[in-house]
Order: structure tokens, then C-alpha cells, then sequence
């Protein structure tokens, strides 16, 4: 008898969350996504750039206004201003729309730097307080780091000898088939 008025129980129960899930999922409200991306670029002169492009998208069935993109994790005694600014704002961003900002900083320190997702802040007509949305984080820049020269396949060498190469395979390759004798002529050969 406990036993179905717990079933019953966790029955209605598992009925209401699904209809307060699905009534929450069709609700007009702005469900914005943010992607942020660092790049860092060496120069001839010995320093390197860090290019940061965020990308705001708005994957909700209403549209998001007021919005607003912080970026200020930068450091100023590391990083100098090259292009661009940390913060941007726009008047609206559409139901399946996309803002995207871009700005270039200088690395002056050497050193592994952890950045911080932007801060995205943006407003819905049906509620007062301002809604705040996070971008994805960096991964760890190791900026003005001394890397080793990397070895590339040199093209030039491939494209003087490779047609040499592979006819050289193709032939040893043959005089192998040739010269090994196949299963089934041994077996032949045994009866």
C-alpha cells in the first residue's frame, strides 16, 4: 500500500517537472551564448600580440537589449592597448542574432597569463534587474615564451625527389611480390 502511494507520489511529481520544464523552455526570454578566442602573434621585433575576438550570439526566442561586453581581465602592467577597446555596447541584439568584437593587446611581461571570461550584461522588457551572461574562458596564453624552432617537412625536397620516391617503393614492391612465393603455390607443390 506504501508502496503505490509513493509511486503515485514520485508519478505526479515527475507530470509537474515535466510541465515546469517545458513551460520554461517556451518562454520568450533571450538565452544568450558567448565564445571568446586569444591568438597570440609573434612580430619580427621581438613581441608578441594577443588578438581576442568574442562572439555574442542570441540563441532565445526574444530579443536581448542594452547589451553590454566587459573584458577588463586584461592586466594593464602586462598588456598594452594596441587596437580596439575592452568594452562594447549595442542598443539590441535580435532572437538568433550575432555581435561580434574584436581588439588586439601587446604582451609586455613575460609569463603565463589565465584570463577571465568577458562579462556580458543585457536587459529583458519583462524584468527590471539587468541579466548577466559569462563567454567561454581562454585557455592559458604563455606569452613572449621562447619556443623552439619547429621542424617543418620542407616542401622543396618533397617536391624535387617525392616522384623519385615513389617510384622506387612501387618497384620494390614488385620485385618483393615476385620473389616471395605465394601460399596457395606451396600448397600445390606438397600434394
Amino acid at each position: 500500500m506504501a508502496n503505490q502511494i509513493a509511486t503515485k507520489m514520485l508519478f505526479t511529481l515527475a507530470i509537474s517537472l515535466l510541465l515546469v520544464s517545458s513551460s520554461i523552455a517556451s518562454s520568450d526570454v533571450p538565452f544568450i551564448v558567448a565564445h571568446k578566442k586569444a591568438t597570440l602573434s609573434s612580430l619580427k621585433s621581438g613581441t608578441e600580440r594577443v588578438s581576442v575576438s568574442i562572439d555574442i550570439f542570441n540563441q532565445g526566442s526574444s530579443t536581448a537589449y542594452d547589451v553590454t561586453l566587459v573584458d577588463d581581465h586584461w592586466p594593464q602592467d602586462m598588456f598594452n592597448g594596441v587596437s580596439g577597446n575592452t568594452s562594447r555596447s549595442w542598443e539590441r541584439l535580435d532572437a538568433g542574432g550575432l555581435l561580434s568584437h574584436s581588439f588586439e593587446l601587446e604582451g609586455k611581461v613575460k609569463g603565463l597569463f589565465y584570463g577571465s571570461p568577458a562579462v556580458i550584461t543585457f536587459r529583458i522588457p519583462t524584468k527590471a534587474a539587468l541579466q548577466e551572461a559569462y563567454s567561454t574562458p581562454i585557455l592559458p596564453l604563455d606569452v613572449l615564451a621562447e619556443k623552439p624552432p619547429v621542424q617543418k617537412l620542407e616542401w622543396k625536397l618533397l617536391a624535387k625527389y617525392g616522384s623519385l620516391i615513389s617510384v622506387i617503393s612501387i618497384v620494390v614492391l614488385f620485385l618483393y611480390l615476385l620473389v616471395t612465393p605465394s601460399k596457395s603455390g606451396a600448397a600445390k607443390k606438397r600434394r
